[in-house]
This record gives structure tokens, sequence and C-alpha cells, in this order.
């Protein structure tokens, strides 16, 4: 490892200094200083104090084959000393960039054999806005430029990201595009109560149909949720939900979106979560496990239905990044996928992690903070509560056990991100069996400091 040039305290003040860190509060970073992490192998990180932890959010839910792959560093190299940029404008490609569409198509469901390239997940659903309306006039249908999502989805932090997203406090900061509205969303656990599953799936995927009629057969233009809400906090709809969706949007003849940001590539135990839960998208953003993060990059997949249109009726379709196929990003976008089709790690996911992951991750409901363990490969979340009879929140403020839970993580060697007080996890997907029992083992530990704490009068005001 190459030796660090300043010290822990040095990085962590030049950091206060100058860096601003995203969905961070700066103030309360200064006093506590940042964590500077400086290497990484496997399913594991280490910070510049030596301290191994184990990352079971793979980065933000995207390094899916792991770190330390020296193959996609090596790809990346080659195709920086032969090619490091050209852009995809003027008429123009690059040789990765072609073969990665074409690996695209080949595994993305089959009607859809177009990708427009991007260089993050926020782009590509401000990509999907822009197609979408453009979609519709070209339809002869201009007035048709509604787009519906869902209250706590999460689609990036972009203008037209935050607004498609349902997270007010983002709405707040900054306002929100006109146009995009939002229905509730599949939360069982918070917001179903008793209510049986099945029903309550079904009832909230009625919400939509209840929405379009409410606005307007002639003014929607599309319904957008992810799969299984990730950055909301894992929510994992029930069963009757998707195949209900898929039925109004189809009555109603709107584009359905399901944003495979943090679903794809595997993580669902399918290539993508549309496949996983029997999705038959019109639009499909991806980013994150694209690259498994080694490199930025992202892009829209786009269903028959709309690809023909655009191409053909278009023109020219006034939109693109400077790094849309980017021709270093493509390479090792290409080789990431062409490693996981080798190893089996698609597979891997569905028949040995996700499995042990849903055993061990259900004993954690046992514990006396935790009203609910859920998981779908690999993505999980626990509930922690006061009562897991009731499901009751915690007195006061929200968030300020996952809050302590989350440092417990932390200073215990293991990555669980908190939202709100629930934890959720996002392993890399080729996280072996014994690691998971390490991962479990461990929030075992920190759920017990945590409930230490509570019980010392952590919460007192």
């Amino acid at each position: 490892m190459t030796e660090l040039k300043y010290s822990t305290k040095e990085y962590q003040d030049k950091d206060s200094a100058h860096f601003m860190h995203p969905f961070t509060d700066s103030a309360e970073l200064e006093k506590k200083g940042a964590r500077i992490v400086t290497k990484a192998d496997g399913v594991y990180v280490w910070d510049s104090e030596g301290n191994k932890i184990l990352d079971a959010m793979a980065g933000l839910w995207c390094v899916n084959i792991g770190y330390g792959r020296d193959e996609l560093a090596d790809v990346a190299a080659e195709q920086m000393k032969q090619l490091p940029f050209y852009n995809s404008f003027f008429q123009t490609t690059t040789p990765p960039t072609v073969e990665l569409a074409e690996k695209l198509a080949s595994i993305a469901p089959d009607h859809m054999n177009h990708v427009f390239f991007t260089g993050s997940g926020s782009e590509s659903n401000d990509t999907m806005l822009r197609m979408v309306r453009r979609y519709w006039q070209l339809k002869g249908e201009p007035q048709k430029s509604v787009i519906i999502s869902r209250k706590n989805g999460y689609h990036g932090s972009t203008v037209a990201g935050a607004s498609l997203g349902g997270m007010g406090f983002m709405h707040e900061q900054a306002g929100k595009i006109p146009g995009i509205v939002h229905i509730d969303q599949p939360y069982w656990y918070a917001e179903g109560g008793d209510e049986d599953k099945n029903e309550f799936g079904l009832r909230i995927a009625r919400k939509l149909e209840e929405k379009i009629l409410d606005i307007g057969v002639d003014r929607v233009a599309a319904f957008l949720a992810e799969p299984i809400q990730g950055a909301g906090g894992v929510i994992i709809p029930p069963e009757t939900y998707w195949p209900e969706i898929q039925r109004i949007t189809n009555k109603y003849g709107i584009l359905l979106v399901a944003d495979e940001v943090i679903c794809g590539f595997g993580r669902t135990g399918e290539w993508f979560g549309s496949d996983a839960l029997g999705i038959k998208p019109d639009l499909m953003p991806i980013a994150k496990g694209l690259t498994s993060g080694y490199l930025p990059m992202g892009g829209l997949l786009v269903g028959d239905r709309v690809a023909d249109v655009i191409r053909n009726e278009c023109g020219e379709f006034a939109h693109g990044f400077t790094y849309s196929g980017h021709p270093a990003s493509a390479a090792v976008a290409l080789r990431n996928i062409e490693i996981m089709e080798r190893e089996g790690i698609v597979d891997h996911v569905r028949d040995v992690a996700a499995p042990h992951l849903a055993k061990r991750w259900a004993e954690l409901a046992d514990h006396e903070l935790v009203g609910e363990a859920r998981s779908f490969g690999l993505v999980a979340a626990i509930e922690l509560t006061p009562n897991k009879e009731t499901r009751a929140p915690f007195p006061g403020e929200g968030g300020r056990v996952g809050y302590i839970c989350r440092e417990h993580c932390f200073a215990n060697g293991l990555i669980m991100r908190g939202v709100g007080d629930t934890m959720i996890i996002s392993p890399p997907l080729v996280i072996s069996p014994s690691e998971i029992d390490e991962l479990v083992e461990k929030a075992k530990l920190c759920l017990d400091k945590t409930l230490a704490d509570i019980k010392a009068g952590a919460l007192d005001d």
C-alpha cells in the first residue's frame, strides 16, 4: 500500500477546510472529523487508522463484484492509453461504447434493445424525463407530460432526479419541477400495520389508478418506481403490488419506468429487479452496478415501443452529456459484466448468498429492538422499535436510534446504513456464506450495544 501523505487528523482538517460532502451536515462533520478510507479488498475496506471494516453497503449500493479487481483497473488503463476520451456527439462513437451497448441489449429484457449512456443514475433519470415527454410529443399528445412516482422513492439528487423522487426534505430545499406527482409507497411495516400484506399491496397499487383518473388519462405520461425501494429503507413490496401496477399501466397505455439503478446487475438474484419481480417496463434507468462503481457511468435502457419513435420520428434528440458513452467507463462496464458472467455471480446471489442471508438475517427479528427483518436477494433491512407488537416509533426525533446503531457498527467493523430508525444493507454480490455469518454476528453485537445505550438513557432529553 502507498504510504499516506498526511496523518488522519491532517486529512480531516484539510477535508473540513475544502471538501463539501454530499448529503452531509458540514458543521457536524467538522466537529467529528471524516472517516478516511484508504484501501479495500473483497468485501472489506480499511481506514487510515488500520481498522478493517466489512462493507455491507458495497460502497453506495454499487461495488457488486467486490473491491480489488485488478482486471478492471487494467482494462481501464489499457483503454486510457489507447483512447482516453472521445465524445458521442456529431455522429461519432468508440468501440467499447458500441460493444457495451450490444452486451446490455443481450442481458436486458427481450423488448429492450437500445441504451442512452449517461454519467450517473441521476442523469439517467433526467434523460428518462426528457425522453418520456418527447415521446408523447411525437405521438401527437404533448399534454401527456405528468410523471407519477412514489412518496419516499429516490431517483437521484439533480433538480429533475430530486423532483421525481418523493423525499419531501429534498423538495423543501430546492423546490420541485412542475408536472410530477407522488402516490403512496408499498411500505407494509410502517403504513400497512395489521392489514393483510397482499390486500395492502393491491390497495396501494390501486392508488396509481386513482391518481391517473384524478389527473386525467390524457395528461399522464408515465409511472416511475424502483422495483425495491433502496434509499427509502429497502422497502420490498407485497407480491400483489407489481402485477397490479403492470395491469394499470397496460390498461391506460402509460409508460412504465423501473428505476434499476440499485436493483440492476444481479442485486436481486436476476440481472434486473424487473426480471425478479415480473415487471415489463418501457424504460429502465441504470448505473451503480453497471461498472461495480469502479468508474462513473449510467444509462437508460429503452424499450422498443419508445426507441422506435425516438429513433425514427424525432430527428435530433437534443439531449446528452460530455461523458455519454465514455470509452474508459464503457470498457470497465463491459469487463465487469463479462466477469459476472464468467464467475456466475448472478447465480451465486440467487442460489447461495441470498438464501443464506435470508436465513441468517431472519434471526435478527428475535432481538428485543427489532420489529421486522426483511430481505430480497442481497438487500435487507431491520426495523428498530421500542415495541415489537405495535411497531411503535421511538419517542422524540426519528433517526436517533438508527444513528446510535450505525456508530456502533463502524466502531465494531461493520458498515450498515441507517435510514431513520431502519438499518439497511446491500453487500457486494460476491459475499460468501462465512462473510454473511460475520455480518450478522456483528449486527447482533451492535444491536446489543444500541439496546444497552437506550437502557442507559441515551434517548433521555
